[in-house]
């Protein structure tokens, strides 16, 4: 059972501990205390309303204070067992906070706007000319690709033909093909700097120069058009051959036309002609069938064939660069409603340079709000110190993580030097400027991370959902383990107990038919079982070692299996001691097998025989000792004219 869902499980509340981190006043006024802790009037209204709509049937308010106080209880114990002290406890439960905080150290209104974006370039489609080149060389000085990239592009303003510059200069490899003409392109296809720009170029103009991680490019916008939405479709290829030849691509076309004729005039299935007959391994062994796709995901040819045709159609051959087609169309559906389109722009915001947007947004909000600052002071020592020395060196570095003078300021907390020197990189001596810039570069980085750590600390203050969510989680964690100790691993681990507790109550242990009680060896072959007989035969077996040595004797050529089975509930026992035929097991792994220490019993004798319902019933007895324990251990007081406030 998870930690984190413990007590929705338990008891299906919605369990918080705000008393911890607000203090009661005359605007919440204390509900009741428990073991001394104050528990707001506002802490439980708000559990109270919270679990009743989760409920089929409402609790009433006397039922769910029973509940609640006995919850309360258990969370007493559990901090005076000091499980919430642990460094595993810690380092679980800050694990799960910052979890939880995640949301709201992000800007929800960029995040929106990212969202509101994309799903407005999924609706539109561009037809678009394109040329790339090569990135210039880090260690390059002057950026010439940059330059010449710049060039072409006032050459094609000045009237030079973009195809022929495309053709010329162009490293994208489709220009082989398509000249710089990409053609139709949509949502999601392209990194995210190239689509912003080629959503944001108007129609009939060049973009500017810009640089994604593959190149600079150059882009310009041919036309628009509302998004066709996307297609299903199940193709037919033959591939040219390789090399290509005119008497070669006769034949294919030939090939593709017998095909053409089967799949629209012999009643064939179209689906499983393609499955022998198509040379596109990806889609074949479906039956043809592709990915739903939009626009630019397809080469052109294939795109407007699939787009023109209506469902259940079946185009005629066509010729697109991989050899020639037949599509049957199964479906189209358009743009997707934004709530469906979410979760895959969501995903493709985190995977790129949006990624950040939100956080660093929310940061530079943040940093405002707290007057997050370097300390001029702290930054001139460092330069003193840096120039005195005269250079970046071991030494300079071990003095400055000595200082503890302040470096940061945010809100009314400081970070010391020499937190931040920790976290300075130091692997060579160089110039005193250069390890300037290195210091400074950390101190930008910490005094982001100090910010965050800030409104972490605030989070519970600020935003009552996120501390009542948070107790939750902590609480929730507690209460698991401190109910681990006191019913669940107590009644696995204590034999002893359970089975004193099953002969308590044998009488309200009862089967309505009897049960085979003992062991059921199985072998591989019959000659196998019969050295398992002779083996049983001159050594006598106490129940608890069976499984052991015929493990150990035979291997994997034997299973065995401990069984308290009715009629009916295995062929095999029902073979054993019921009188049933033996079932036929000629065909299975397992094909013998022999009984050991079995007999038939009208009852059960011991725990074990029922162990699930006597444990579920020992640990229910476990816990209603440790409830009453509780109660006696830990005072509970409630102001009943406060509660009236709820009633």
């Amino acid at each position: 059972m998870e930690k984190r869902f413990l007590t929705v499980a338990l008891c299906a509340l919605a369990i918080t501990s705000a008393s911890w981190a607000r203090t009661a006043g005359d605007d919440d006024p204390t509900l009741m205390t428990v073991n001394g802790n104050a528990v707001p009037l506002s802490e439980f209204k708000y559990l109270y309303n919270k679990n009743n709509s989760q409920q089929v049937k409402p609790q009433s308010l006397d039922e769910y204070l029973d509940m609640f106080v006995t919850y309360k209880l258990k969370v007493a114990d559990a901090k005076t067992a000091g499980i919430d002290t642990t460094a595993a406890f810690i380092r679980e439960f800050n694990g799960y906070r910052d979890e939880l905080a995640r949301p709201y150290l992000r800007d929800n209104s960029v995040e929106e706007k990212l969202i509101n974006e994309a799903y407005a370039h999924m609706k539109e489609n561009v037809d678009i000319n394109h040329l790339m080149l090569r990135l210039d060389d880090s260690h390059s000085t002057g950026h010439p690709n940059k330059h010449l990239a710049d060039s072409l592009r006032q050459a094609i303003v000045d009237g030079s033909d973009f195809y022929e510059i495309a053709k010329a200069y162009s490293i994208d490899p489709a220009v082989q093909y398509n000249s710089g003409h990409t053609g139709w392109a949509g949502a999601n296809q392209y990194p995210y700097a190239f689509e912003k720009m080629m959503y944001e170029t108007p129609v009939g103009e060049l973009s500017p120069v810009f640089k994604t991680r593959f190149g600079y490019h150059l882009i310009r916008v041919n036309a628009r058009r509302p998004d066709q939405g996307e297609v299903l479709v199940r193709h037919i290829l033959k591939q040219f051959p390789r090399p290509r030849t005119a008497e070669g691509d006769a034949a294919t076309k030939a090939r593709i036309d017998s095909i053409y004729t089967i799949v629209t005039s012999s009643g064939a299935d179209f689906a499983e002609v393609a499955k022998t007959e198509s040379e596109d391994p990806g889609s074949a062994r479906n039956g043809g069938e592709l990915p739903w796709f939009g626009s630019g995901r397809m080469v052109k040819e294939f795109e407007t064939v699939a787009f023109a045709l209506k469902n259940g159609d079946i185009s005629k051959p066509f010729a697109s660069s991989f050899g020639y087609h037949i599509i049957q169309r199964i479906d189209a559906r358009p743009v997707v409603p934004i709530d469906e389109a979410r979760p895959t722009i969501l995903n493709a915001i985190a995977g790129d340079e949006r990624a950040m947007e939100a956080d660093n947004a929310q940061l530079g909000k943040l940093k405002a709000a707290y007057g997050t600052r370097i300390i001029d002071s702290t930054l001139d020592y460092i330069r003193q110190q840096l120039d005195r020395n005269g250079s970046y060196d071991s030494t300079i570095v071990a003095e400055l993580r000595k200082s503890d003078l302040p470096a940061i300021q945010v809100a009314d907390q400081t970070v010391p030097l020499s937190q931040v020197m920790a976290n300075v990189p130091f692997s060579t001596v160089v110039p005193s400027e250069i390890g300037f810039k290195v210091i400074s570069s950390t101190l930008d980085r910490q005094a982001d991370a100090a910010t965050i750590e800030y409104e972490k600390g605030q989070l519970e203050n600020k935003y009552p959902e996120f501390r009542n969510l948070v107790n939750e989680y902590r609480d929730g964690m507690m209460l698991f383990e401190i109910s681990n100790r006191n019913v669940w691993e107590k009644s696995s681990k204590d034999k002893e107990g359970l089975e004193a507790f099953f002969n308590k109550h044998k009488s309200d242990y009862k089967w309505d038919s009897p049960r085979y009680k003992g062991f059921v060896i199985y072998a591989t072959s019959d000659s196998i079982l019969a050295e398992v007989n002779r083996y049983l035969d001159d050594n006598k077996l106490e129940a608890d070692s069976v499984a052991k040595k015929m493990r150990q004797e035979f291997g994997r050529e034997v299973k065995t299996e401990r069984v308290v089975m009715a009629m009916g509930d295995n062929p095999v026992i029902d073979a054993i001691a019921f009188g049933q035929p033996a079932p036929d097991r000629s065909a299975e792994k397992w094909k013998a097998y022999t009984p050991y220490l079995g007999k038939v019993i009208a009852a059960p004798e011991e725990a074990a025989d029922v162990r699930g319902p006597v444990t579920t019933d020992y640990q229910a007895a476990l816990e209603k000792d440790w409830i009453k324990a509780l109660k006696k251990k830990y005072p509970v007081k409630i102001n009943k004219k406060i509660l009236k406030q709820i009633k």
